[in-house]
């Protein structure tokens, strides 16, 4: 029999919740549950364990918080533990829990700690053995992360000073006065807009932290928070729906989200509906060869959850075209991630039965890096990368906007242009080519390969470092 402690990684929001259990004591916790639950079910299941706590560190913005869905599918035998501090408060059942507040589970005990500063009530988790004094590790949720620290902005401009000094205060003197040795298990991994340039590692120390992360070297607050305020990347829109949804308690279903098959008929009424989103998440190569008028390509890769959530309210209607239907929980799962529920159904054979019905279809077109560079007086290249990414070079001529932003600043757009869109692989250019299409956009040519491809090419590079 032995203690587990295990990271589980939802890759593309790039989240990471943890498993923790004592097989001789039977019972187990889950700090940060994402809402496709069975994962934590499976666990337990395999060690012969009973889920008995579900804790939150904080109330989360950029992910649909799981614990009332696993709770939910516990028959009873779970809580939810969150904290009240900063006078934080839910509409769902829970337990309070204070910094100071112990936990044991077997052999290892949890200690609550108030670390604010990414949000008010935010709580760490210090992990000890339970016969031992001093901890060996600590969960940080989104306080800190291996080589970042939490953003502290995401409650508006109001509250973002205030933070920032909590931030600054938690960093010097709850971080920095822990042991060198200890581990640092964050909640979130690279690739998530939580914190600035957070590192490739699933966790760290914190010795190495004070020695490599930026943000624990500083020693002044001013220069603290000028460095952590102006690193901060650009907020994803579905955030504050998030955080409203999660304090709420979001809906449970007790399985994956239901979706309907469609017969090309039902699909065609269901169209019809106000706000409808359909949602293409087929290759880009397939889509640009022939899609549906008014779709999104949003590609069934990870990262499809961070994309919807930027682009798509939660609250809009969804109808889906999949490259197959064994694809179908995947896609709802990802989706499901970012808080989108309102599932109206799936097209039943997918664009095959679409195309053999006589519907209309219309095309994407592809533009390969040599074309465009033995073209480039036809075309407005259109960047839609980050601008870490676009300060490191560029196809020459590029208008910037990134793809989190062009909904609210596609009115600078000449229609009457041809544009040629880019990203660093192509994945991203087909969202924001056919989000530009969706929107009236009749020249607009989306480049496989984006900007890889361009610099395997050998063709001229601007602002190249």
């Amino acid at each position: 029999m032995a203690l587990r402690f295990e990271p589980i990684l939802a890759e593309g929001i790039a989240q990471v919740s943890y498993f923790l259990c004592d097989e001789s004591a039977g019972c187990a916790a889950v700090i940060d549950p994402v809402p496709d639950a069975d994962i934590y079910l499976q666990k337990a299941r395999q060690y012969r364990v009973t889920i008995t706590h579900v804790f939150e560190t904080h109330i989360h913005a950029d992910f649909m918080s799981g614990a009332c869905e696993l709770v939910s599918r516990c028959n009873g035998s779970a809580k939810i533990y969150v904290s009240v501090e900063g006078d934080a408060t839910y509409n769902f059942a829970h337990e309070p829990v204070r910094a100071g507040d112990k936990f044991e589970f077997g052999q290892v005990k949890m200690m609550a700690k108030h670390t604010p500063g990414h949000t008010p009530e935010h709580l760490s988790y210090l992990l000890f053995e339970s016969h031992k004094e001093d901890p060996w590790g600590i969960v940080t949720g989104d306080s800190l992360f291996v080589d970042s620290l939490g953003r502290p902005d995401l409650l508006g401009d109001e509250k973002t000073d205030e933070l920032t000094q909590a931030l600054y205060n938690t960093m010097r003197e709850v971080f920095c006065k822990l042991g060198d040795e200890v581990i640092v298990y964050p909640c979130h991994a690279a690739g998530s807009a939580c914190g600035p340039d957070i590192g490739d590692r699933m966790h760290t120390t914190i010795g190495y932290e004070k020695k490599h992360n930026p943000f624990m070297q500083i020693e002044s607050f001013d220069e603290f928070k000028k460095a952590i305020q102006d690193s901060a990347p650009p907020v994803p829109t579905h955030y504050p729906k998030m955080k409203k949804l999660n304090a709420k308690g979001p809906e449970t279903f007790g399985h994956t989200p239901p979706v309907r098959s469609l017969s090309v008929k039902e699909f065609e009424e269901e169209m019809k509906t106000p706000d409808t989103i359909i949602i293409d998440t087929r290759d880009m190569l397939a889509f640009g060869g022939g899609h549906i008028e008014g779709a999104l390509n949003i590609g069934q890769r990870p990262i499809l959850s961070v994309w919807a959530g930027w682009l798509i309210d939660t609250k809009a209607p969804i109808l889906l075209v999949l490259p197959d239907g064994k694809d179908l929980d995947r896609v709802v799962t990802l989706l499901w991630r970012t808080g989108h529920t309102n599932f109206k159904g799936y097209l039943a054979g997918n664009m095959r039965s679409w195309q053999e019905s006589g519907k209309p279809i219309i095309k994407l077109p592809q533009l390969s890096v040599h074309e465009l560079s033995q073209n480039k007086e036809q075309y407005q290249p259109l960047d839609v990368r980050k601008q870490k990414e676009w300060k490191n070079g560029n196809i020459p001529n590029a208008t910037h906007i990134f793809l989190g932003e062009l909904s609210d600043k596609i009115s600078t757009l000449n229609k009457n242009q041809k544009f040629a869109v880019y990203c660093a692989s192509g994945y991203r250019a087909s969202i924001a080519a056919s989000f530009l299409q969706k929107n009236g956009f009749q020249n607009v040519n989306s480049i496989p390969g984006s900007f890889k491809a361009w610099k395997a090419a050998d063709l001229p590079i601007e602002n190249k470092r």
